[in-house]
């Protein structure tokens, strides 16, 4: 890991103290969704276009332009 990038956190691996950087614990945490998602969906506990349609109400739900902001303070 380059000295440049900052640490996420620090684990213990074989008696070794190994810096995570937030890259590398993003792309840990990327990967584990998508692992998830796709067996939830191999074993049909959900469907694809259901997710996508949770995806759609959280995102509508949690992210809001700033013209949005404003006509909600109106």
């Amino acid at each position: 890991m380059s000295d440049d990038s900052k640490v996420a956190l620090k684990m213990m691996i074989d008696g070794k103290v190994r810096d995570i950087s937030y890259e590398e614990l993003a792309l840990s945490n990327n990967l584990s969704q998508e692992a998830l998602v796709r067996l939830l969906i191999e074993k049909k506990i959900i469907e694809g276009k259901d997710l996508l349609e949770m995806m759609e109400l959280v995102k509508n739900e949690r992210y809001r332009t700033p013209d949005d902001v404003e006509k909600e303070k109106k």
